[in-house]
C-alpha cells in the first residue's frame, strides 16, 4: 500500500511518508479537539460536534496519496450554521450581564442618595459566530478571544434629572439635578390642622394657568372655583405630586412664605413657581422630610 509523499500537509498538518490508516487517525484526531473561547480568567470549549461541524477526512487523504511531495491539500469543513447559533446562545446566557440603572435611595445629609448605576457587558454573537466558523477550518485551535459590546445605563447618577427636596421644618424647597443642589427657595408649608405629608412622591399633573377648585374638605366647603388670574390660589403654576390633593405652586400670597401656612400644599412665589415648572416634568421624584 503506497504511502502519502513526504512533505504533504492537509490543513497545515503533516501527514507525509504516512500509510492513510495513520493519517486518517491524526486528521480525525486534529479536527475533533475542541475550539477554546476565552474572556480574562473564563474559559469556554466549543466541540466541533456540539457545533455540527464534519470534516471530509477520507477525501482528503485520497488526495494527499495521490498527491506530489511537499503539497499543501485542503480539508473540507461542513458546519451547521443552526448548531453554531445555539452554542453561541448558550456562551451569552451564561456571560452575559444587564446594565443596571441608577436609583434614588432617599434623602442624606448633603442631599438626594442615590444607588450606583452599573454598565452590562454582553457578548457579539454574529462577531462570535463567524470566528468559531472560521476557527472549525484551521486544524491549530487557537484560542478564540470572546468578543463583547459595553450596555450603558439608562440612567446614570450624574444624569438622573431633577429631584425636588421640601424640608416642612424649615420651609425649605431645594432643586438638585441629580446629587448637585441647583436652587434653593424659601416656601410656605402646611398647618399643624392640615400638614403637608411626608415622603416620597413623583410629579403627576403639570398646568399652566391652572383652575382652583375646592377640595373634599371642611375648610373649603361652600367655596366656588376660581378661573386663572390674580386671585388665584394656585398662581400660574401647578405641579402635582402624588399625594392626593398636594402640589406645588404659586402664591399670591407672598406674605406667607417661610411659615406653615397653607392646607399642605407647597406654595412659592409666583416668579419662582414659574421657573421651577421649566425645571421638573411628570415623573420627577419629591422627597418631602
Amino acid at each position: 500500500m503506497p504511502a502519502i509523499p513526504p512533505g504533504v500537509t492537509v490543513a497545515g498538518i503533516d501527514v507525509g511518508g504516512m500509510m492513510s490508516e495513520p493519517a486518517r487517525a491524526k486528521l480525525t484526531e486534529a479536527f475533533s479537539r475542541s475550539v477554546p473561547i476565552v474572556r480574562a480568567k473564563r474559559h469556554w470549549w466549543a466541540p466541533p460536534q456540539r457545533l455540527g461541524a464534519g470534516a471530509a477526512v477520507d477525501a482528503a487523504v485520497s488526495d494527499a496519496l495521490r498527491s506530489r511531495s511537499a503539497s499543501a491539500i485542503a480539508l473540507n469543513v461542513t458546519v451547521s450554521d443552526r448548531a453554531v447559533r445555539r452554542f453561541v446562545a448558550h456562551v451569552a446566557q451564561t456571560f452575559d450581564r444587564e446594565s443596571v440603572d441608577a436609583r434614588l435611595l432617599g434623602l442624606g445629609v448633603d442631599g438626594p442618595q442615590f444607588e450606583q448605576e452599573r454598565w452590562g457587558i454582553a457578548v457579539r454573537r454574529q462577531v462570535l459566530t463567524r470566528r468559531l466558523e472560521h476557527a472549525l477550518q484551521q486544524s491549530t485551535r487557537k484560542p478564540i478571544s470572546l468578543p463583547v459590546r459595553f450596555l450603558r445605563p439608562a440612567q446614570t447618577v450624574e444624569g438622573f434629572g431633577p429631584v425636588v427636596v421640601i424640608w416642612r421644618g424649615s420651609n425649605t424647597l431645594r432643586l438638585y439635578s441629580g446629587p448637585s443642589l441647583v436652587q434653593s427657595f424659601s416656601v410656605a408649608t402646611g398647618t399643624s390642622q392640615y400638614p403637608t405629608p411626608s415622603g416620597t412622591f413623583e410629579i403627576v399633573d403639570m398646568q399652566r394657568d391652572p383652575w382652583w377648585r375646592p377640595p373634599s374638605s371642611d375648610w373649603a366647603e361652600g367655596l366656588e372655583p376660581v378661573p386663572p388670574g390674580p386671585n388665584n390660589p394656585l398662581g400660574t403654576r401647578w405641579m402635582g405630586i402624588s399625594s392626593p390633593g398636594v402640589g406645588i405652586h404659586g402664591t399670591p400670597s407672598a406674605a406667607s412664605i417661610g411659615y406653615s401656612a397653607s392646607h399642605g400644599c407647597i406654595r412659592m412665589r409666583i416668579p419662582e413657581a414659574e421657573w421651577l415648572f421649566t425645571q421638573v416634568t411628570w415623573g420627577t421624584p419629591v422627597l418631602i422630610v
